[in-house]
């Protein structure tokens, strides 16, 4: 849906693929999912929490935890059902309402949070997997107070374990 809109066409339409990779591109720069030498927000690997799925009473669970958090503003969480019934939820969404906003640094500071991407646990120069490893545990704990859901990261991990 988000490539289409910037594409200003419906989903499902065809474009030229030309148009197709700009838009990608653009798309996932905005996001530091491009690598530039120069924009630390790029030193990462990509997205490192997966959306959660939860059962439906896990995801009304949620729900109501969050409302009763954050308020009856802030709205549900975002939730797409699967054809299984299980209901995917925003990992970046819990992350951020949970108190993680973009640019949170990790411990000593040589890992952050993406400015441009929750998901995105960036390097900001000389960081190691300690580093990175030590704010993903304080982000998923962080979920897990606030939410009761329990993010798994996307990378797989050799020889160090989360």
């Amino acid at each position: 849906a988000e490539l289409a809109r910037t594409l200003g066409v419906d989903a499902g339409d065809r474009v030229p693929l030309t148009d197709v990779r700009a838009a990608v591109l653009g798309l996932r720069r905005a996001k530091g999912m491009v690598l530039d030498p120069a924009d630390h927000d790029t030193w990462s690997a990509g997205s490192f929490f997966t959306n959660p799925i939860l059962d439906a009473d896990a995801f009304e669970e949620l729900a109501a935890r969050a409302a009763a958090r954050l308020g009856p503003d802030a709205g549900r969480p975002p939730s797409w059902v699967e054809p299984d019934d299980r209901v995917k939820t925003s990992a970046a969404w819990l992350i951020e309402r949970a108190g993680f906003n973009k640019g949170h640094p990790g411990p000593g500071g040589r890992v952050a949070l993406s400015h441009k991407h929750t998901l995105a646990l960036t390097n900001r120069g000389d960081a190691r997997t300690a580093d990175l490893v030590g704010l993903a545990r304080e982000i998923r704990g962080g979920v897990r107070e606030t939410f009761g859901v329990t993010l798994v990261p996307e990378p797989v991990f050799l020889g160090h374990g989360m």
